[in-house]
């Protein structure tokens, strides 16, 4: 091995790679390295442990991959190591960092954007006023499963974060309505709003929703179980730039809904309806026929929806990407053969789920052959779909994923010749 090689990566200071390249070239190359890989050269000499530390190098930090234990005086070193240069910062499931860790971050580190505290589960209201009163810049927060949040949460930021755009506070089950008042009549711009688990939430706070924000693209509700058609609506007649629904588990919900949708919000690309039993092939229809731009569709155990929602899906919705039908029990083979045939099919169609479907056959996949983009299909508990079934489906898309389950035999043949075998509890009676 030639001399000069090992002599330019040595950790002395002298090593001719730092005499060569300026500076502010080294940071360039620096800037690429992850959090493990900067933390790595630190180690190899003083000239590259000032460069790797160097806070223009540590503008984006994920830790969750480097390491999730910490305590709240690493966060609190990185954040006086960053300073201002910090954008981005995540650290979902660090359990140890607390609020007197996140003021500390919050002081040092004030042209923050994007912050994930999701699972931080010690993080109180006094995080929050600490964001509020120093990261003025603050977009996007994560305070997922941060059980202790309350409405003061939502007010401080209200009033020292108006350039918030996304909020996640799934999970937070003592926000109510005065919460979510308070920050949408303060923060005008905001995209995104993850409530799911939130399970105070009623129509209220969804009409203040509908009234504050209309620059609204996506809302998850999940579980917010008080909801119903009243709140919803508000919010469709208000948001008309909605492209991502979750309302999965809110039963109180009907078709009205969906004609809301329908009639309001024409660019929804993903609608999630799980377990809203009310829905039927009617509202489905007013949908599809005027949401044209439709990639995913979550509608398990939508239990009264038949063959008729599939062949409107089939007609108006050319993009659909993603279909779960899984305990649709009244959807039959005809119902798979129009979407198979229709313009989402050949290109689009990539996931179907169809676990629980009881009048699906083999006739269904003979109908999906054709799918050349699907990816993924579910056939859990389909009792007349067959192993001769999927094995032919295979011969026209072999890399397709198909997960399905077949009961054994009952009872299991005889083994051995013809002895008669007998159950544990015979024997032993």
């Amino acid at each position: 091995m030639d001399p000069n090689y090992l002599f330019m990566f040595s950790n002395s200071d002298e090593a001719v790679i730092n005499k060569k390249l300026p500076k502010e070239l080294l940071l360039r190359i620096f800037s690429f390295l992850d959090v493990v890989t900067l933390c790595r050269c630190a180690q190899v000499s003083r000239s590259w442990n000032v460069l790797a530390l160097d806070g223009s190098n540590w503008q984006r930090i994920d830790l969750f991959d480097f390491q999730r234990d910490i305590e709240g005086r690493v966060v609190e070193n990185i954040s006086k190591r960053c300073g201002g240069f910090l954008r981005k910062l995540s650290l979902r499931g660090c359990l140890g960092v607390g609020d007197s860790a996140l003021r500390t971050f919050s002081q040092n580190c004030r042209n923050i954007e994007l912050l994930s505290l999701n699972g931080c589960t010690k993080i109180t209201d006094s995080t929050c006023n600490s964001l509020s009163k120093f990261c003025p810049k603050l977009k996007h927060l994560d305070l997922a499963s941060c059980t202790s949040i309350t409405n003061l949460s939502l007010k401080a930021l209200s009033e020292g974060c108006p350039l918030l755009e996304q909020l996640n506070i799934s999970w937070c089950d003592q926000v109510t309505k005065d919460g979510i008042q308070a920050l949408v009549r303060c923060c005008p711009g905001l995209k995104g709003l993850f409530l799911k688990g939130c399970t105070q939430l009623e129509d209220e706070a969804l009409k203040h929703i509908g009234a504050h924000c209309p620059e609204l693209v996506t809302l998850n509700l999940q579980t917010c179980s008080q909801i119903t058609d009243e709140g919803l609506i508000t919010i469709c007649r208000g948001c008309h730039h909605l492209q991502s629904l979750c309302v999965s588990g809110c039963a109180n919900i009907t078709d009205a809904i969906l004609h809301a949708l329908g009639l309001n919000c024409p660019r929804l690309r993903i609608l999630e309806v799980a377990r809203c039993s009310q829905l039927t092939d009617v509202g489905f229809t007013t949908l599809a026929r005027n949401c044209h731009e439709l990639e995913k569709m979550d509608l398990e155990e939508c239990v009264q929806i038949t063959d008729g929602t599939l062949i409107q899906l089939s007609i108006h919705c050319p993009h659909l990407q993603v279909l779960s039908l899984s305990h649709c029990e009244l959807i039959t083979d005809d119902g798979i053969r129009h979407l198979g045939s229709g313009p989402c099919a050949h290109d689009r169609l990539e996931v179907i789920e169809l676990d629980n479907c009881p009048l699906i056959t083999d006739a269904s996949l003979e109908h999906l052959k054709t799918c050349h983009s699907l990816d993924r299909i579910e056939l859990y508990d389909c009792q007349q779909i067959t192993r001769a079934g999927i094995k032919r489906l295979r011969t026209h898309l072999p890399n397709i994923k198909v997960h399905a389950y077949f009961a054994p035999v009952t009872p299991p043949p005889s083994v051995g010749g013809s002895r008669q075998r007998f159950c544990r509890c015979c024997i032993l009676l």
